[in-house]
């Protein structure tokens, strides 16, 4: 039953957050006693705690917890028959305990050439990249380790799957895709960071396109157009590809401090 350690113990060398959901306190029949433990991630869960609707809502509540990133413990308290409809008469209280930090979660739009160096980088720091284009054949033969690739169609789904804090790196090949892309993220009013591949004139046409869809001065202040540490001079994909890296690491590491 202490298989949950050794998932633990793996998610931390990945880097993966999880939730320990324990049962905190028993009375009456209850499926398990208190003290015992499962270990849920995104994908799977370790151990049980009964199974039936505890467990089903157990399971329900960790992953909507690792969904908005929450790191704040949690404790629920379960009447079996009243509010499950379990057979078990009793009643248990469960903690919710968030064990990893998450690392920063990345929506990466285009594999141009900028996209694709910059993803070589990103994908070795401590973070989670969603690489997203509608065209499969841009994407090359190997994707990095820990990259996520999307081949989408419509990128604004996985602008509204993304997490609250998430980062968002625009840089496709269609500028009215990146003005489609930059409204819906700055609706969420909630990125990390965001971060518009382009030139000033492609800022200012932009700050006026955007307004006139009702976005306001503010949010567009949010905005880094053209993006990247302005001290690292270059126009290679690789050199605004580490400019870009080095934006978002001093971004994080704000956040993560």
């Amino acid at each position: 039953m202490d298989e949950w350690i050794e998932a633990l113990v793996d998610l931390r060398r990945r880097g993966e957050p999880c939730v320990l959901v324990t049962l905190v306190d028993d009375r009456g029949s209850t499926p398990r006693n208190r003290g015992t433990k499962m270990l849920v991630s995104a994908e799977r869960a370790v151990n049980t705690i009964g199974g039936g609707h505890l467990e089903f809502q157990a399971l329900a509540i960790a992953r909507e917890m690792l969904q908005q990133g929450d790191t704040r413990l949690r404790l629920e308290r379960f009447p079996l028959a009243a509010r499950l409809g379990q057979c078990c008469g009793g009643t248990t209280s469960v903690l919710f305990e968030p064990m990893i930090s998450p690392r920063p979660q990345i929506a990466l739009f285009g594999a141009g050439h900028v996209g694709r160096a910059l993803v070589n980088i990103l994908a070795t720091l401590p973070c989670r990249v969603r690489w997203v284009d509608g065209r499969a054949a841009e994407f090359p033969a190997v994707i990095p380790a820990g990259v996520q690739q999307e081949v989408c169609d419509d990128p604004l789904e996985i602008v509204d799957a993304m997490p609250p804090g998430s980062f968002f790196i625009v840089m496709t090949h269609d500028h009215a895709l990146d003005l489609t892309l930059a409204e819906r993220i700055l609706r969420r009013g909630d990125a990390g960071y965001f971060g518009l591949i382009g030139s000033l004139t492609k800022r200012k046409r932009f700050e006026y396109q955007l307004g006139q869809r009702g976005i306001s001065e503010t949010a567009i202040a949010a905005m880094r157009c053209p993006l990247g540490l302005p001290d690292v001079k270059g126009k290679l994909p690789a050199e605004i590809a580490v400019a870009v890296a080095g934006e978002v690491i001093a971004c994080y590491g704000q956040t993560l401090r």
